[in-house]
This record gives C-alpha cells, sequence and structure tokens, in this order.
C-alpha cells in the first residue's frame, strides 16, 4: 500500500471515532442512520489522503501515525461543522440549540447571508493555515510561542461553542476554557513528536476535540447532548443496542495510545522527530 492510501485509511479509522461518539449521543433521539453514520468514515479517508498527500507524513512512523490522526481529525470536524452551520438545510424545531447559524439563539433564515457568514470563517479558517504554514517555512523556532500557536483551535473552538450555545443555555465559565487548556496540553506533547507549528496546531485541535467528546459522551451517556436537552428519547432500543459500537471505539483509542508509546520510546532513543510539514 502506498502511504497516501495509509493515510486514507487512518482517516478513515478517525472518521469511524467521530462516527461513533455521535451516534452514540444523537441516535436515540433521531433514529440510526447508516448513511450518516459512515459519512465521516468517507469524508475523513478523503481528507486523510490529501493531508497526507500535502504534509508527507508516513503512517508507518509511529510519531507520524499520531500526528496524522489528529491533524485528519481536526480537519474532518471543521468541514463537518461548516457544512452542519452554514450549509445543511434542516429543521430545527428538533433541537434546544439551533445547530444552523443564529444570531443570539434566532437561526438566519437567509440561505445566502448564511452562505456568506461561512465562505468569511472558512476564509478565517484558511487564513490562519497560511500564516502558520509560513511560519513553517520559513524555519522559524518559535520555542514557548509554538504551545499558544498550538492552542489556538482550542480558542477558536470555546468562542464558536460560546457563540452557539450560550444564547440558549447560558455561558458556562468551564466549558468556555475547557478546550484552549486542553490544546494546549496537547500541543505541548505533540511538539515533541514534530517540529512543525501547522501539525501541532490542528493535531492539538483534533486530539482536544476526540477528547472532550469521549468526556461528555461515554462518561455522561445518560445526560443528553446540549442540543437536545429537555427533548424526548424517541428510539429508546438504541439506549441498548449502541454499546454494540463500544469495542471499535476503545479499540482505536488503544491503538492510538501504543502508536504513542512506540512514538515516545523512539523519540528516547535519539531518533529525530518528524520534520515540517511538507518538506518530508
Amino acid at each position: 500500500m502506498t502511504t497516501t492510501l495509509l493515510g486514507a485509511l487512518v482517516g478513515l479509522i478517525a472518521g469511524l471515532h467521530a462516527a461513533t461518539w455521535g451516534m452514540y449521543k444523537d441516535a436515540p433521539h433521531e433514529g440510526f442512520s447508516g448513511l450518516k453514520y459512515l459519512r465521516s468514515p468517507l469524508v475523513g479517508s478523503v481528507i486523510g489522503a490529501l493531508v497526507q498527500s500535502a504534509t508527507g507524513l508516513d503512517p508507518r512512523d509511529p510519531a507520524s501515525l499520531v500526528v496524522l490522526f489528529g491533524m485528519i481529525y481536526a480537519v474532518e470536524r471543521a468541514v463537518a461543522e461548516i457544512y452542519k452551520t452554514f450549509v445543511r438545510e434542516e429543521d430545527q424545531s428538533k433541537y434546544f440549540i439551533p445547530m444552523q447559524f443564529h444570531l443570539l439563539g434566532r437561526v438566519v433564515q437567509s440561505r445566502v447571508a448564511r452562505l456568506s457568514a461561512g465562505f468569511l470563517y472558512s476564509a478565517l479558517l484558511v487564513a490562519l493555515v497560511v500564516g502558520i504554514t509560513h511560519l513553517d517555512s520559513s524555519g522559524a523556532r518559535l520555542g514557548w510561542a509554538v504551545l499558544m500557536i498550538g492552542s489556538l483551535g482550542g480558542w477558536i473552538s470555546a468562542f464558536g461553542g460560546a457563540w452557539k450555545d450560550a444564547p440558549s443555555e447560558g455561558f458556562q465559565l468551564f466549558k468556555f476554557f475547557r478546550s484552549p487548556l486542553l490544546a494546549l496540553v496537547y500541543a505541548s506533547g505533540i511538539s515533541y513528536l514534530t517540529e512543525s507549528v501547522l501539525a501541532v496546531t490542528l493535531a492539538a485541535t483534533g486530539f482536544t476535540v476526540a477528547t472532550t467528546e469521549t468526556y461528555k459522551t461515554f462518561f455522561f451517556p445518560s445526560k443528553p447532548r446540549g442540543k437536545f436537552a429537555g427533548c424526548p428519547v424517541v428510539h429508546p432500543e438504541i439506549l441498548h443496542w449502541r454499546r454494540r459500537f463500544l469495542p471499535l471505539y476503545i479499540a482505536i483509542w488503544i491503538a492510538l495510545a501504543g502508536s504513542l508509546t512506540a512514538a515516545v520510546l523512539t523519540t528516547e532513543s535519539g531518533s529525530p522527530r518528524v520534520g515540517d510539514v511538507g518538506h518530508e
């Protein structure tokens, strides 16, 4: 298998991880759809191939595998959230918190306005990626500043979450700072695996999302997600058979932990870290 196909496989696994926690919380309220469940794995496989081709990361190397997984996770989640917020047309009455773009809880009905806002938001994200890529290509070594840049994804998630959730459920201080702090911790660890500031930033963002969603979904399985707060469980039978997906979910985390352990041991043995993205 070529490294690009391996990248697609990593993306498929990252998508299955995201699809599983999403299904676990949402399906009891809106039913299970095989097509919807497979959406993230399929999109993730395409993103995985693209990210691997763009970065040159070799999934056969443990450190590269961990970094690549986090990067793919971040990009796939960004694409999914942009689609759901700005592009998708859906009845919002079934939600406690609107999923489409809204202002102070009132959904923006104009599709043109939503698409325009989505374009501006996407352009901002692309500009941030380009700017961080420039830092990589310049060969700058930023020291502790890498950690602050690496936590950017957490701050974007915090402000985006507050924009979406606070009008409906109020501002929650712990919830706001949770993602930035967790992203900072992940950026600190990932900086030992790669010298690329962009890779640190995206991978830290991806693992932050994966960790927070795992915590919210599986540590509090009986608590509905915020968007379904107070909404009835329409499909109670799913509360039982959804557990069949747990072995897959746990296996992915175990595989990541194994790869991280191998990466740390390799780094401690004196092997070089993953190089700059795009300059492998």
